[in-house]
């Protein structure tokens, strides 16, 4: 396999971080209706490596997206807490399975994106940093160099990843689903430096830039990536916004904003999220968007249609 010869296969998952596991839990069978699965399911007939903690995380599986939700304060690795506290919830950071992970990580370096290990040791050499106490590929990028903290891995087995299973393909709505949700639509990170996130995502990774325009939901410019099975809107946020506040916390960083769905009927969304006392922050003909302060930290968009060059819509 050449240093070009690699693919991005499907984004991993979207990681968020909370103030408690259980809070969460909750939230997401109340409000979406999925149950969550504790990542020490993973260590029932397969041991974690020494030392490595498996209480700090669990996963929702929601149609296309696996949703990872993490402790800080539980993931202590080499006696080391790895991430920062959190007073309040909020989307962290998102990754992608590969196939070619070492060509993925030599394009990334080619493109001068800086990289570490999983436990934050700088990746500089030719061939990627790997899990601990595994020859498995594992790296991320540095917020620095890419804007926010993405995480590569191969596509491995993981029984936690419902769409890993064979045969998986994206359900039909069920009559059971409180939200309606046909699949997610994008992902919303906001940045100053939309440059700076194109050449990973674009240049390094090869995504196409779909759609560039006005978010006048969002109160941002943006352009839009199709890469794998999803799409990543770059948002240059207005000043005054909700979302120029949730910018500026982490500038000059980049900040993993928010989830938005498609789904069938937005009337079923807004009666769900009312009997479930999740205030709706704005509402317009296509586009529902809740109030973080109700919904575990995140501005969820909900939507009828998807983002204009979509390649995904004809399917």
């Amino acid at each position: 396999m050449s240093d070009q010869d690699f693919h991005v296969t499907r984004l991993y998952h979207p990681s968020h971080h909370v103030t408690d596991l259980g809070e969460a839990d909750a939230f997401f069978q109340r409000v979406f209706g999925r149950a969550t699965r504790p990542m020490a399911e993973m260590t029932k007939d397969q041991p974690a490596s020494p030392g490595y903690p498996t209480n700090y995380s669990q996963f929702t599986p929601i149609n296309d997206v696996l949703f990872d939700t993490i402790d800080p304060k539980l993931y202590v690795l080499n006696g080391i807490q790895r991430y920062a506290t959190v007073d309040k919830p909020h989307l962290k950071g998102l990754g992608w399975y590969l196939e070619g992970a070492v060509a993925a990580y030599r394009s990334l370096r080619r493109h001068n994106i800086e990289m570490v290990g999983q436990q934050d040791e700088v990746a500089d050499s030719d061939d990627p940093p790997t899990a601990p106490g595994s020859p498995m590929p594992i790296f991320f990028t540095t917020p620095e160099s890419a804007g926010l903290r993405y995480e590569f891995l191969p596509q491995i087995p993981f029984p936690l990843d419902h769409r890993l299973v064979e045969g998986w393909q994206l359900p039909p709505v069920s009559d059971d689903d409180p939200l309606g949700i046909e699949q997610a639509s994008h992902h919303s990170i906001l940045t100053d430096q939309p440059a700076r996130a194109l050449r990973l995502v674009v240049d390094a990774l090869g995504g196409k830039v779909i759609h560039e325009g006005r978010n006048e939901v969002l109160g941002a410019s943006s352009t839009y990536v199709h890469l794998a099975d999803a799409v990543y809107e770059y948002a240059v946020p207005d000043a005054g916004t909700a979302a120029h506040a949730d910018w500026s916390a982490t500038a000059p960083n980049d900040t993993y904003h928010s989830i938005t769905f498609k789904v069938v009927d937005l009337d079923r969304v807004a009666r769900h999220l009312e009997s479930q006392s999740v205030a709706i922050a704005k509402r317009t003909d296509d586009t529902i968007v809740t109030d973080p302060e109700t919904s575990l930290g995140i501005p969820w968009g909900f939507t009828t249609r998807l983002t204009a060059g979509d390649p995904r819509s004809a399917k």
